[in-house]
């Protein structure tokens, strides 16, 4: 929701994206030769929706529900939920995928929980199923028929030129906590390797986690040296960001900066810190941007994060899905990116020459979208 504090940039591009999407007036008739064509033509009938999230004990997703119901609410959308039991947990994604196929829903959003659900959402399409990704992307993207997401490896970018800038010159004894070491995901490898580049560190494959030099010079900023002492999984959880905080913390306990995969990985990681008593020696920084997360830049607990909005993600791919219900009109890329970019924000009470970026105050209004 958009207020009279909302800053006007990000305003803009709040409702820019919205009126992208903004839904026809033409009556409800069933489209494609898939399970909805046997809809009917009835101008009540409801859009069937299912959105399948990574899982529900991330607020992230939490507030991606709420989006989709409001829009639900509004649309006349017959939505459904489901969930991951964990993040990586790709059988019960898989699951309720084949659940939307039978009941005969016109489209699927999806937060992909690896590479496993590809084959079950190929399947929903040749079932005529329109299939959007959010957030994640699936590998390859063309799984999905679109994807409404934040640009994650500018997400990483800025968080790294944001503090290439505060180290002022000085060593950089990096740790970096990512999301799984399991498996390979989109979100995964961009917001890390995001960051090394806005560090200006030069990373090797784009696609890989860990493979980079482990020491050399780092180009944000003023410039300095940088040593790496290792990338460790977090699961995006709180207690996974602890324990791989503790973990590296026994390899380097010299670490000054930390770069997690999310806001509940970065809350762990702290507390990590300040059992050990570093937590005023180190830069911790994320990508989330919710309200629980801009309450810990503000209080110190991470210096800065990139501000994503999952409730737009959400809400717009609910539109999408009934406005080619309703007009057959399919949703566009945005220029010059295979997916539709939902925008991003630095988020800090520090900031950096050259680094744009909006306060926590500015950020509190919008946080997620809301």
């Amino acid at each position: 929701m958009l207020t009279s504090k909302t800053p006007r940039a990000i305003a803009r591009r709040l409702v820019a994206a919205g009126a992208v999407l903004t839904l026809g007036t033409l009556s409800l008739t069933a489209c494609g030769g898939g399970p909805s064509a046997n809809a009917g033509n009835a101008s009540d009938e409801k859009v069937g929706v299912s959105l399948i999230v990574k899982t529900t004990t991330n607020p992230f997703f939490v507030s991606m529900q709420e989006g989709a119901k409001k829009a639900a609410e509004a649309d006349g959308v017959d939505l459904k939920l489901a969930a991951g039991k964990a993040d990586g947990d790709e059988d019960t994604q898989i699951q309720a995928i084949e659940n939307a196929i039978s009941k005969g829903d016109k489209g699927i959003l999806i937060t992909p929980n690896g590479p496993s659900v590809v084959d079950a959402l190929k399947k929903a399409k040749d079932a005529g199923l329109f299939v959007i990704a959010l957030d994640t992307p699936p590998d390859p993207a063309e799984a999905a028929d679109i994807t409404f997401a934040t640009d994650n490896f500018s997400a990483g970018e800025l968080i790294g030129k944001w503090t290439a800038a505060q180290l002022d010159g000085k060593k950089a004894t990096i740790a970096l906590l990512d999301l799984f070491d399991d498996k390979v995901v989109s979100v995964d490898y961009n917001r890390d390797q995001g960051f090394l580049t806005g560090m200006g560190i030069d990373t090797a494959d784009a696609k890989k986690n860990g493979d980079e030099a482990k020491s050399g010079k780092y180009t944000g900023g003023k410039g300095g040296d940088y040593e790496i002492v290792g990338n460790q999984a977090s699961q995006g959880a709180e207690d996974g960001g602890r324990t791989a905080m503790e973990t590296l913390l026994s390899k380097n306990p010299n670490i000054n900066v930390v770069y997690t995969i999310n806001e509940p990985a970065a809350a762990g990681a702290f507390e990590a810190l300040k059992s050990a008593g570093k937590e005023k020696d180190v830069l911790v920084v994320s990508v989330d941007g919710g309200c629980t997360g801009v309450n810990n830049v503000k209080s110190g607990v991470i210096g800065a994060t990139a501000q994503q909005y999952p409730v737009k993600m959400a809400e717009l791919g609910v539109k999408a899905i009934v406005d080619l219900a309703k007009t057959g009109n399919k949703p566009a890329n945005s220029e010059g990116l295979d997916f539709f970019n939902t925008g991003v924000e630095l988020v800090t009470d520090k900031p950096a020459d050259g680094v744009k970026s909006i306060t926590t105050a500015a950020a509190s209004e919008i946080c997620w979208g809301k």
